[in-house]
């Protein structure tokens, strides 16, 4: 068995605002600085044995402060792994997508569907997966990244609707013989020291919150 971690990186000055970000290369602001510290702290209760990365300096920056945090080396960016393309639609809030396109988001120009980041981001997780096997990862992504695995896992069940991905929260996942599941979704930092260690969890009930 593999086990992923699944980190949403730091708060971006974009993220506070509300605006749409998708392949746009936002930095992390200093909120988000200190959430990828808190998530590094709350993340030593469990041992890895490597940290991954999307190449977009959002997700890369806030695995640094992690590996850093865990007194890992620098993380490994990886392509594939990269948020959602928003296209038309980036920069914008949703007030501002809405007036300009619609409610139909096939109507915004360039906006990547659920099919085209699953087949790029599944292949990159299964790489790792294969590289790491019988071992725990960390890989930091994105809130787009996150939300497509986790309904493509639970049917649509999860994210519920209206909830918020958190920024620096934690998603685990694990591979057996080949097949991915989610164990845990929206932990956030200050909620990890309570959850037990992850080989001892079973695949999460997706009609209870966690």
């Amino acid at each position: 068995m593999t086990r992923i971690s699944l980190v949403r990186h730091g708060q971006t000055d974009w993220n506070r605002d509300g605006r749409i970000q998708g392949r746009s290369d936002i930095p992390l602001n200093d909120t988000g600085r200190e959430q990828a510290h808190e998530t590094g702290r709350a993340l030593r209760v469990r041992r890895f044995d490597g940290v991954y990365a999307s190449p977009l300096v959002r997700a890369f920056e806030t695995a640094e402060i992690i590996a850093g945090e865990l007194g890992m080396p620098e993380p490994v960016a990886v392509p594939g792994l990269e948020e959602r393309s928003y296209g038309r639609a980036e920069g914008m809030t949703g007030p501002e997508i809405r007036a300009a396109f619609g409610d139909n988001r096939a109507d915004v120009p360039e906006w990547e569907d659920d099919a085209s980041v699953l087949a790029r981001v599944l292949e990159a997780l299964a790489g790792l997966a294969a590289h790491h096997e019988g071992e725990r990862i960390l890989v930091v992504v994105h809130g787009g990244v996150i939300g497509a695995v986790a309904r493509h896992l639970t049917d649509g069940a999860r994210p519920a609707k209206g909830e918020a991905i958190g920024n620096a929260s934690v998603h685990d996942l694990e591979v057996v013989d080949g097949e991915l599941r989610l164990v845990n979704f929206n932990v956030a930092a200050t909620d990890l020291a309570e959850l037990e260690d992850l080989a001892d969890l079973t695949e999460l009930d997706v009609d209870v919150e966690v």
